[in-house]
């Protein structure tokens, strides 16, 4: 796994040993900044779910000018601050270590602007896409906010939330990503 493009492209990353998490593949990650970018001007990241942190570090890496990573696995967040570190973005990226069912009401108490929401929970755990309501709810979208799933190809998740229709849909191999982006914007 390694940074695939922009301002540390080919910096390797680790993820965590086992099976706890399931980092994104590197064909996938490609494949989804090259429909939601490639490149960014400033932002925004808020990657759920964090893992190993690699989807926030690639944005990061791509243009965006913060990430904030929710996950509650120390282990975890031992990667993700590792390879934040290794790619000289530890000022850029901050981790939430904690649920993240509580993102919707620590971005708002940060008064955070998301331009760019990852939600990549565990697969069998679709109720947590529930978080992507809360967060709409709670107004913490850029009015130009893309919002990107990652989830089980045989996992079928709504065509809108709110006012963010599905704009694309992927599948590679068993997994799928579906982009969302606000209606009429």
């Amino acid at each position: 796994m390694r940074v695939i493009s922009g301002s540390r492209k080919g910096t390797p990353l680790k993820s965590l040993p086992g099976t706890s998490t399931r980092p994104t593949s590197d064909k996938v990650k490609e494949s989804l900044f090259n429909k939601i970018g490639p490149y960014f001007d400033g932002g925004t990241v808020v990657e759920l779910f964090g893992g190993s942190g690699s989807i926030a570090i690639e944005a990061l890496s791509r243009g965006m000018e913060q990430a904030i990573v929710f996950e509650k696995n120390p282990k975890a967040c031992a990667v993700i601050k590792a390879n934040a570190e290794k790619c000289r973005m530890q000022e850029l990226l901050h981790i939430e270590k904690r649920d993240a069912r509580q993102a919707a009401m620590v971005l708002k108490q940060k008064n955070i602007r998301i331009d760019l929401l990852f939600v990549d929970p565990p697969y069998a755990a679709v109720e947590y896409y529930d978080v992507i309501k809360e967060v709409i709810m709670q107004e913490l979208l850029a009015d130009d906010a893309t919002i990107v799933c990652e989830h089980d190809k045989n996992t079928a998740l709504p065509e809108q939330y709110d006012t963010y229709i599905q704009i694309n849909s992927a599948v590679y191999g068993s997994t799928a990503i579906t982009i969302y982006e606000k209606r009429g914007y």
